[in-house]
């Protein structure tokens, strides 16, 4: 059925009247539409004014749609039907915000502003629409302007609509393929980038480039002029450097130019600029941007070579001995001088032509010497040197005798390409031929295996200094994102309080703090790649550990993913980070899982294994025992060519989306941090195997238990807090002043000096690791405590930076609480620190003399023999003399290694432990005591009083620090108590 049939006959007889409509495809949909449905009415009834306006609109090529009446009645062009996609035809005609009910609002504020005689213009305007019955996200620039009916009042609303989607996701497309470029270029640590905004002459750098070109930093991120950059271009090189400019921007072809730097301090630097000219719609110069690699080094190790060839030229050309190169069909392509002399040949005449047709093609006899008889020939497709005494032609007919040398040339694989000739006119020298030939045969040799040893040197110093930069770029990243994450932790668990009660503000506080636990793990891994993660390693048998990973990995790989884990009988012990080998392991079995597609086989062995002298020296590792655990899938494998790649951060074998790169980067990292070797093995379709080799270590494996479950307290002592981020500073204020404490604050180490030196009694110093200004922390630290020798020391830090640890573990005698850090974190560790130091000042403070009468009594009941084991020695020490003043025997122990192998060697009646060992927990050592010597006393000796004995240890008495000799006469005669009464019992 045709449009015309449609219409009202009413409005066929005044169809003469509709040619204000146009012919176009919304002309015949205005002209059929039954109008007199809607609060226009019939077409014959319109005021000039509106059809006027349609009939604008209609011929129009912009989008355009009429908001006409109170109602705002919809009337489009054909390009704004196209803009309209699913909703047409049936938009047409209803009420603008019936038809777009998705934006009722933002239509009936347009509304009331242009009916209102206003207008409204938006650029770039943010919409979700549903076009095609799906929400579809939109920018668009929106303009508004009120249309005048015959008595000069707004009667509707004409919009311009023209969507920019397109190119607002080409800019989002662009912003993000910067920041990867950001992220590379930082990862690179040597490259600098530059934007020159040609008609403006404005010149942008970042921070890299302005330093090489000595120009202020602020000056090139806010943009200069070009020519304070082209002050730092060495004077010889700046006319050279203008011309390549002029010319890409007149030819517009790639600037690719090496040229030098000046520095302020009269050295040079090399760099590689590479840039290209854009232009804009007018086709004239727009901007100029590209990057610079600082290629010193290089240049240097170019010059090196340069000389090197320098030399070798000088020593071919100045030899005796002549010297022919042929290529794999024994052409000649190189003659010495020596040869041009002893041929009488120039290497003009004898290129391109084979030696032995110039040089050896006739015997002595005058018959022909056929090429297959040729002994120097034979170097070549034999791959064999030939030597020999031969008969050469010389260009004036005359023979003469030569020693020669044939040698294959071969390339990286060792394949034959060609043959080097050594030869010698041995006429008057037949004796001194032996020593000139092994002079010659070796001398070429020699000269490719220099080069390729300071090759490798080469290579292994660039590695070394990119992950040296790698270090510095994720150190300090992981600095400033431990302090954030800590603001962000300290304050959501500050709000958990004021949200008591509320069941959903709660589960939101915990998937906010469980989001500052994901971002403090990447913080590690970042830390990891580069090798600056400070670690805690702890006696591992990795076979015992990867099966207590099994519902872990599970849980993490699915039901479709067949796990099977393979240890070797009499698996050795490795010295690891229980955390850092789990992550690489989870890492390794969730990238095999991705390459399996969620369905394969993954096999996880363990076994001991020997790396000998030769592999060691090939592979960079140290020969000896060692611990490998091989994970294995069936995946799709990894191409060979990209196999050297796989550790470099931010590569990905993944696509786009899919990962971070970093995952075997941390894996890397952390094996060689911890002393080990890495390797991979690939076949593209078969699987991938990865193998890691931990050193073997002969102490006895580590268990750790985790105490950390009673509920935290808090204290009335005073803290000194001295942290340089302000929102840090002031989030772990309130924590302490919510835990009870009273908390002075300093924003550096200096002001905290002030504060010590002022005389305010203060019983511990919490101080942030990395801090700005002229004195470092653990120089506070120092001072403080010679100023305030009772003073106890926390440190906090995102990074040590190598401050406080060194060689993976914190100095001796230092506390550190990593950021970010939770309330319970804080206050155990708070409680811990101010008890070991109240017991120091206590043991410092007392006389040799005790005199106590009542704890004497105590004592003489009885004499026993106390195993006391604790880590601080002046505690240590105190406490012994406290024990043997009471009358007992005491043996002394610094960690639970030496105290169980004290057990063997002595019959002990009492255990006094601290909690927090460095080797093992206290709970775990009495567990292990009391199966050795059941019923013997125990007591814990530690500054957290909320601690609790698991239930098989529930006798044994608690001892809070500080503890005076009354306190501990009381303690031991509690477990010698229990004692006696577990063996009634």
């Amino acid at each position: 059925m045709s449009l015309s049939s449609t219409i009202p006959s009413a409005e066929m007889a005044d169809a003469a009247t509709l040619d204000f409509l146009g012919d176009g495809e919304m002309g015949q949909r205005t002209r059929s539409y039954d109008w007199s449905r809607t609060s226009l009415g019939p077409i014959s009834g319109w005021p000039q004014s509106l059809k006027t306006t349609v009939g604008t609109l209609l011929r129009s090529p912009v989008p355009i749609v009429l908001l006409w009446g109170p109602d705002g009645i919809m009337i489009y062009n054909d390009a704004y039907s196209g803009f309209a996609g699913g909703r047409h035809p049936l938009l047409f005609g209803s009420k603008v915000r019936e038809g777009w009910p998705e934006i009722a609002d933002f239509n009936d504020h347009v509304m009331k502003v242009g009916l209102g005689g206003g207008t409204l213009s938006y650029r770039d305007q943010e919409l979700t629409l549903y076009r095609e019955g799906a929400p579809e996200q939109v920018w668009m620039n929106l303009d508004y302007s009120p249309v005048l009916d015959e008595s000069g009042r707004p009667a509707g609303v004409l919009a311009v609509v023209v969507e920019t989607t397109e190119r607002i996701l080409a800019q989002q497309a662009l912003t993000q393929t910067q920041e990867r470029l950001s992220y590379a270029l930082n990862a690179a640590g040597m490259v600098g980038t530059f934007d020159w905004h040609i008609q403006t002459d404005t010149f942008y750098s970042d921070a890299r480039f302005a330093a090489m070109f000595s120009v202020d930093p602020e000056k090139g991120e806010a943009g200069t002029c070009l020519a304070e950059y082209v002050a730092g271009i060495h004077p010889d090189d700046r006319e050279r450097i203008g011309s390549a400019i002029n010319h890409t921007i007149a030819t517009g072809e790639k600037y690719v130019q090496e040229y030098r730097l000046l520095q302020k301090d009269g050295t040079i630097l090399w760099i590689d600029a590479r840039g290209e000219c854009l232009y804009d719609g007018n086709g004239q110069p727009w901007r100029f941007p590209g990057t610079v690699v600082d290629i010193t080094e290089r240049k240097r190790i170019e010059e090196q070579l340069a000389e090197t060839s320098r030399r070798l030229d000088a020593i071919l050309n100045n030899t005796k001995m002549a010297v022919f190169m042929m290529d794999d069909r024994q052409q000649c392509v190189y003659m010495n001088k020596a040869a041009e002399d002893l041929t009488g040949y120039t290497l003009a005449e004898t290129q391109g032509r084979p030696l032995h047709d110039v040089v050896h093609h006739t015997r002595p006899d005058g018959t022909p010497y056929p090429l297959c008889e040729c002994p120097i020939d034979q170097a070549l497709p034999e791959n064999n040197q030939e030597q020999g005494e031969e008969i050469f032609v010389h260009k004036d007919g005359t023979f003469y005798p030569v020693a020669f040398t044939a040698s294959p040339i071969r390339d990286d694989a060792g394949r034959p390409i060609g043959t080097v000739l050594e030869a010698r006119n041995i006429e008057q020298e037949l004796r001194a031929r032996a020593a000139l030939e092994a002079f010659n045969a070796t001398l070429e040799q020699r000269v490719t295996d220099a080069i390729a040893e300071r090759e490798k040197v080469e290579a292994l110093l660039r590695q070394s200094q990119k992950m040296e930069a790698l270090g510095q770029l994720t150190g300090g990243v992981a600095h400033d994102f431990n302090n954030l994450l800590q603001v962000i932790s300290g304050n959501l668990q500050l709000l958990t309080k004021d949200i008591a009660g509320n069941e959903r503000a709660e589960a939101r506080v915990q998937n906010a703090l469980a989001g500052v636990s994901r971002g403090s793990k990447l913080a590690s891994q970042l830390l990891a790649f580069g090798r600056r993660q400070p670690l805690e390693p702890k006696v591992v048998n990795v076979g015992r550990f990867v099966k207590g990973m099994d519902d872990m990995l599970r849980r993490a790989l699915g039901e479709e993913i067949e796990i099977e884990t393979v240890v070797s009988g009499g698996l050795w012990n490795t010295q690891v980070d229980p955390g850092q080998i789990e992550n690489a392991i989870l890492n390794l079995a969730i990238n095999a899982r991705d390459a399996m597609d969620g369905r394969g086989r993954l096999t996880i062995e363990a076994g001991n294994a020997l790396l000998d002298d030769r592999y060691a020296h090939q592979h960079d590792v140290a020969a000896g025992q060692y611990v490998m655990l091989a994970i294995t899938d069936t995946g799709s494998g990894i191409p060979a060519g990209m196999l050297e790649r796989v550790f470099d951060p931010f590569f990905s074998t993944k696509p786009e989306g899919k990962g971070t790169g970093l995952g075997l980067s941390m894996v890397y990292g952390f094996v060689k941090q911890s002393g080990g070797h890495i390797k991979i093995y690939s076949e593209v379709g078969q699987g991938t195997t990865v193998k890691i080799y931990l050193p073997r270590v002969h102490e006895q494996e580590d268990v750790l238990t985790d105490l950390r479950t009673a509920p935290v307290r808090g204290g009335t002592e005073t803290i000194l807090v001295v942290e340089d981020d302000e929102d840090v500073r002031e989030t772990a204020v309130a924590l302490l002043s919510d835990l009870g404490y009273r908390v002075l604050k300093a924003r550096d180490a200096t002001s905290a000096l002030s504060i010590i030196e002022s005389g305010i009694d203060i019983d511990l110093l919490f101080t942030d690791v990395v801090m700005p200004g002229p004195m470092r922390s653990p120089e506070l630290a120092r001072k403080a405590q010679a100023r305030l020798p009772h003073v106890a020391v926390l440190f906090t830090s995102g990074y040590t930076e190598n401050a406080i640890v060194h060689g993976g573990r914190l100095d001796p005698g230092v506390e550190l609480l990593p950021k970010p850090y939770s309330r319970e974190d804080l206050a155990r560790k708070i409680r811990h620190v101010l008890a070991n130091q109240q017991q120091r000042n206590q043991a410092a403070s007392s006389s040799p003399s005790y005199g106590d009468t009542t704890a004497a009594k105590v004592a003489s009941i009885t004499r026993w023999t106390i195993l006391l084991v604790e880590d601080d020695d002046l505690i240590r020490s105190s406490t012994a003399e406290m024990m043997a003043e009471l009358g007992h025997t005491v043996v002394q122990a610094a960690d639970a290694k030496s105290a169980l192998k004290a057990l063997e060697a002595d019959p002990v009646d009492i255990l006094v432990t601290d909690v927090g060992l460095p080797d093992l927990s206290g709970i775990e050592l009495a567990r292990r005591a009391l199966e050795y010597r059941p019923g013997m006393g125990v007591v814990f000796a530690t500054g957290d009083d909320a601690v609790t004995a698991e239930q098989d240890l529930g006798k044994a008495v608690l001892l809070v620090k500080p503890y005076a000799i009354q306190d501990l006469a009381q303690a031991l005669a509690s477990a010698a108590s229990n004692r006696r009464l577990d063996a009634a019992e």
